[in-house]
């Protein structure tokens, strides 16, 4: 893996270490942590002692893409957000931890966990 040289991206990497530092998704209350590309955005619900993915969605999961297209990646954000809620719920899982994943917490951040909270998960 090539060593990462922008200061914007170390800076996030940063933030992240310090933010893993004092969360921890349990099979209880497992971590929804989400990542953000330029194009994408991710979600997963992970429980980290069994070191599990409950549930994910992202803008390239299947049932994401069938989907009417939004119009712009905030509205991206909030559908993933939804679906990705949806999933959890009906695994069983109301209750997460948030990791931002060292993104500030703005724009599509934001937009997925507001989106998820409405969809019924509490965090």
């Amino acid at each position: 893996m090539a060593v990462k040289t922008n200061p914007r991206e170390l800076a996030r990497l940063k933030r992240k270490k310090r933010i893993r530092k004092n969360i921890e998704g349990t099979l209880e209350r497992p971590r929804l942590t989400i990542f953000r590309s330029d194009r994408h955005i991710y979600g997963q619900v992970v429980d980290d002692i069994r070191g599990v993915t409950l549930a994910a969605a992202s803008t390239l999961s299947p049932e994401y893409r069938e989907m009417e297209a939004p119009k712009s990646k905030i509205e991206a954000a909030k559908r993933v957000g939804e679906l990705l809620a949806r999933k959890a719920r009906e695994k069983g899982i109301s209750k997460v931890v948030f990791d931002r994943n060292g993104f500030i917490y703005h724009g599509r951040v934001q937009a997925l966990a507001d989106a998820a909270r409405q969809a019924g998960l509490d965090f």
